[in-house]
């Protein structure tokens, strides 16, 4: 029954792909990906900038978002706040968001504001200002996010504080809103060059998902973007992280209820989808660990043994640059740290020698395919996954490749990816230490920002 479930859902990924997305690139080098869904009219329209936190030297990082915060703030035609005005006066919703591979700026409309979208966002893709005092308003808000999200949130702090030790050489030890001593020190001339050096169609390329005609978007992309110039692009030098040779540790000492222990194992990510075979097998680990309440994890750790209150694991296969799978728990009631991370490692040891059951493998299998073809329901995260896999170097016709692959994934390639690189010499454990939290503080929780 569970293997011809995982069958229906492949047919439908394929049924829903058919000869979808279409591909176009302009002369300018800005690469131009349509899939059509015409289930409601409207449209998801995404610029991706291939660079992110793990672009920037020492000294300036966190500067990708920074600029990310400064694209609403007016170009050489449109005055500060006007962007986003527009936007909402179009009916449409509208953000962005950095990450360590990335920069991402989208809106959702109705179907026939598409080319007032493409027309804004081919204008700051040109015409950018940064005004001082824009700039000057803006880095505080920056600082000020830094201090909500990560250093008066103690599990950002931990996961920061585990990213810097895990890697040593590869800018994925740098945190994607910047250390707070370069935000301190960045000037509006910095966010000006960075701008200059990397916003670029041909360091761009552009997602549309929805109810809209491919040959359609493709005139209008030409139309609004293809008169933006491209550029000569700055040298990307490798940046490899050298081999770990043992465990590292570092503990974090923050106002906190409750211990936090985050464990991050040095993993492959996708480079060749039908080639790659451990990232796959990885996928569907991290599935066996967490993902449902009959997951080891949950089902071991927090109900049988009762030995956590929280465990939990994930992994992604799609990056620039290496990757990582993480553990993370918190201690039961009586369990110290050092118990939780023993019960997590003795869970890998055990399926390393033993590896997974048939049901097991079927669930986790299911699970992922499952996911995915789901979320393909949303405009948005359809465009999502596509902007994803282009964003790593991938293509975005992998996205039905990559679920056939784990369709194949097999007990012995989970338990051989188990006993290859759930190991200590790829090893980083982070721990937090409660200190005692002052009752007159209120308490902060992480939320998304909008500009």
């Amino acid at each position: 029954m569970s293997r011809h479930f995982l069958s229906v859902l492949l047919v439908l990924a394929a049924a829903c792909a058919a000869a979808n997305p279409y591909e176009r690139t302009l002369a300018n080098g800005l690469r131009v990906v349509v899939k059509e869904d015409n289930r409601a009219p409207t449209v998801a329209h995404l610029v991706w900038y291939r660079v992110g936190g793990m672009d920037e030297p020492n000294g300036i990082t966190g500067i990708a978002h920074v600029l990310e915060h400064m694209m609403f703030k007016g170009t050489k035609t449109i005055a500060p706040g006007e962007f986003s005005r527009r936007v909402a006066a179009a009916g449409g919703r509208e953000n962005a968001f950095t990450g360590h591979d990335y920069t991402v700026y989208f809106q959702q409309v109705e179907r026939s504001r598409l080319a007032l979208m493409m027309q804004l966002e081919a204008d700051r893709m040109a015409n950018l200002v940064v005004i001082p005092d824009e700039f000057a308003r803006e880095i505080k808000v920056v600082q000020e996010e830094r201090r909500l999200r990560t250093d008066d949130h103690p599990r950002s702090l931990v996961y920061e504080s585990l990213m810097a030790a895990a890697f040593q050489v590869h800018p994925y030890r740098q945190p994607i809103v910047g250390w707070m001593t370069d935000l301190e020190s960045m000037t509006a001339a910095d966010v000006r060059d960075w701008y200059a050096r990397w916003y670029a169609p041909n360091n761009a390329f552009l997602v549309v998902v929805g109810d809209v005609s491919a040959e359609n978007v493709f005139r209008l992309a030409e139309t609004h973007y293809g008169a933006v110039s491209s550029r000569a692009l700055p040298a990307r030098k490798p940046q490899d992280e050298p081999a770990q040779a043992g465990v590292r540790r570092v503990v974090v000492k923050a106002p906190a209820e409750l211990p936090y222990l985050l464990m991050a194992y040095k993993a492959p990510v996708l480079r060749d989808v039908a080639r790659d075979r451990e990232p796959h097998a990885l996928a569907v680990l991290a599935a066996v660990l967490d993902g449902n309440e009959s997951a080891r994890l949950k089902r071991r750790l927090v109900r049988e043994r009762r030995i956590a209150n929280e465990a939990g694991a994930s992994y992604d296969a799609y990056a620039r640059g290496p990757g990582v799978l993480l553990l993370e728990g918190v201690p039961a009631e009586g369990r110290t740290l050092a118990e939780l991370e023993t019960a997590f490692r003795r869970e890998l040891a055990a399926i390393a020698d033993d590896g997974v059951t048939p049901p097991e493998l079927e669930r986790a299998k299911i699970q992922f395919v499952a996911n995915r073809v789901y979320k393909r329901d949303s405009i948005f995260a359809q465009a999502l996954e596509l902007g994803m896999l282009e964003s790593a170097g991938l293509s975005f016709r992998d996205a039905d490749r990559i679920l056939e692959q784990v369709r194949t994934v097999t007990a012995d390639e989970v338990r051989a990816a188990a006993r290859r690189y759930l190991v200590d010499d790829g090893l980083t454990v982070a721990t937090l230490e409660p200190q005692p939290v002052d009752p007159a503080r209120p308490r902060i929780r992480p939320g998304t920002g909008r500009h």
